[in-house]
């Protein structure tokens, strides 16, 4: 099957984990998103993924409620690498090759994230899951998400969301919104559209690197734009 792109990082929200439950995690929700990811594997595309950790802790919201911010951002951290060992368990009992590399060291449970430690995984075709954010504070796992994609070479950002890409308003409030098929980084930049926090955005207009803004839920919706389909809004 001749693929549109041949290496791409998946960016997963914690949120998408956790399914309707809103919070913690939603196995069958997992078993699903494990089997779409399978499917690229067949494929034969290098995947990169990188999970938020939004169902278990944010960051941002815990240091809103006093928590220190540096502290509360290393507890969301740790949270991904919670979400990435949950995610490798599933796609190993589909078969999928899997390996987790952190940004912060737990020798324990993860590979600690060396480049050319990555690269070699990808080379041999597994999944590499990538947590615990960029192991700093204050970044985001949207920034984490393009930083790594950079790194592997990706040729795509797969951002996905639960609606069917950018939209000129907000599908859920406003009857009239538009969904917006393509998208330069300059038109998003200029209206307003929120693909992905300014320090990610900035990152990848910076860098060329497209992103894909598609809807999860959407069955086969990541295969089909790695075959080289128009799904969701592609951004360039």
């Amino acid at each position: 099957m001749a693929t549109g792109y041949r290496r791409a990082l998946l960016k997963l929200s914690g949120e998408a984990l956790a399914g309707g439950k809103g919070g913690g995690l939603d196995y069958g929700v997992m078993g699903t998103l494990a089997a779409e990811i399978k499917q690229v594997h067949a494929m034969g595309v290098s995947l990169g993924v990188v999970v938020g950790g939004g169902n278990i802790v944010r960051g941002a919201a815990a240091s809103g409620h006093g928590l220190d911010r540096v502290s509360a951002d290393y507890m969301g951290m740790l949270a991904t690498v919670i979400n990435s060992l949950a995610l490798q368990n599933v796609l190993e009992t589909l078969d999928v090759p899997t390996r987790v590399l952190t940004a912060i060291r737990m020798e324990s449970l993860a590979e600690p994230y060396i480049r050319r430690r990555m690269m070699r995984h990808l080379e041999k075709g597994r999944i590499v899951i990538f947590g615990g954010g960029t192991g700093n504070p204050f970044f985001s796992t949207d920034t984490a998400a393009v930083l790594r994609a950079l790194e592997m070479e990706a040729e795509v950002v797969l951002k996905a969301t639960n609606v069917d890409g950018v939209y000129t308003a907000d599908p859920r409030t406003s009857p009239d919104a538009r969904l917006l098929p393509e998208l330069t980084f300059q038109d998003a930049l200029v209206n307003g559209y929120a693909v992905m926090d300014a320090n990610a955005f900035g990152l990848c207009q910076a860098n060329h690197l497209p992103i894909v803004v598609l809807n999860i839920n959407q069955p086969g919706a990541i295969a089909r734009v790695l075959g080289g389909e128009r799904v969701g809004t592609l951004v360039r």
